[in-house]
């Protein structure tokens, strides 16, 4: 890839991330910032898989950043990778979801290392940001 396309793409996403970000979520940019976060985290974190598509941006990110907001009960930990531009921290996160088929934008709910919940694609783009809020609720509220 040319450096201007690299250049490009930095740009375009950079409001995508702040979005996140803005709400308290860490950005793990490489394989190596998703194992050292993994090997030391205890407690719970929430994962979102970003992404440039439609459904991150009217449903993904919004139901994220709005349900830690309002929830009664809330992670300890907030964590994003982006699909497609982090590629490696992306690929390692998929690893660390197990047998889960990759997904973005998607949400994993972890205690330590391990996913007691998760909202694939197809769960996010055929709902509403107050049903994937509800979910991300029921999932807080029961192991946070």
């Amino acid at each position: 890839m040319s450096m201007a396309y690299e250049e490009y793409m930095k740009q375009l996403v950079k409001p995508m991330r702040d979005e996140l970000t803005r709400a308290g979520f860490v950005e793990l940019t490489t394989s190596e910032a998703v194992e050292g976060f993994f090997e030391k985290v205890e407690g719970t974190t929430l994962v979102v898989v970003n992404s440039v598509c439609g459904c991150a941006a009217g449903l993904a990110r919004p139901a994220a950043t709005q349900s830690i907001i309002q929830a009664e009960k809330s992670p300890d930990h907030l964590v994003t990778v982006f699909a497609g531009q982090d590629k490696e921290a992306t690929s390692k996160m998929r690893e660390i979801f197990g047998e889960i088929p990759p997904s973005s934008p998607s949400m994993a709910l972890m205690k330590g290392n391990e996913v007691v919940h998760f909202i694939p694609r197809h769960d996010i783009e055929a709902n509403t940001m107050e049903n994937i809020m509800t979910n991300l609720h029921g999932a807080f509220n029961q192991n946070c």
